[in-house]
């Protein structure tokens, strides 16, 4: 664990998600599926979504993957 005030951190997040782009792509992702109504896979106080989905990321609860496409990644 880092000296960060910011918990969880966004180098130990990069770790997980591979750059900055990655886990902002994830996490909107998942935030998205929260808010249209799928349920947190984390007990939490927080409300927010995205906040949701950067502890779920950051506590491993689900798995992704890019796929690499001629139109980009999806």
């Amino acid at each position: 664990m880092n000296n960060s005030m910011i918990n969880p951190s966004v180098v130990d997040l990069v770790k997980k998600a591979g750059d900055r782009y990655s886990v902002v792509v994830i996490t909107a992702k998942r935030a998205r599926q929260i808010i249209s109504g799928s349920r947190p896979l984390i007990d939490s106080d927080v409300t927010k979504p995205l906040t949701i989905a950067i502890n779920e990321l950051d506590q491993d609860q689900f798995k992704f993957e890019f796929e690499d496409t001629e139109e980009g990644i999806k």
